[in-house]
């Protein structure tokens, strides 16, 4: 269950990536780390920023934006300028992009990790419902 996020954990993340995430999509992090998102044609788990106030927070955001992106990277086909910011549960990434300056657009990516092709599905986090 996502829960709110102190900011500066965004902060941590994005200096650890060396990126500005939306400020539309902080904001909607910050309500509430992580979660589903579903559309008519996907579901999406949302990878949350890591929370390292507590024990219970660290456990429930193990698997946040700053590891899952790593772990993308390593991936054939993963596009360089991607942050992975969360899964459909098949291998299949949503991802936020940039133009190689380091600030993510608003628009929402469909990463296929089978043709490795983007598709954008949204041009925002708030397009998708929760």
């Amino acid at each position: 269950m996502p829960f709110p996020i102190d900011e500066k954990y965004i902060k941590e993340t994005e200096s650890e990536l060396n990126v500005e995430f939306p400020s539309e999509f902080k904001n909607r992090m910050i309500k509430s780390n992580g979660g589903e998102l579903v559309t008519t044609e996907f579901e999406f788990e949302l990878y949350p920023f890591f929370d390292k106030s507590d024990r219970k927070r660290i456990s429930r955001t193990c698997n946040h934006i700053g590891l899952e992106t790593k772990n993308a990277r390593e991936w054939n086909g993963f596009p360089k300028t991607a942050i992975a910011i969360g899964s459909d549960g098949f291998g299949n990434l949503i991802v936020l992009t940039h133009n190689g300056n380091g600030i993510l657009s608003d628009k929402v990516f469909f990463w296929n990790h089978e043709n490795g092709e983007l598709e954008k599905i949204a041009e925002s986090i708030s397009q998708l419902n929760e």
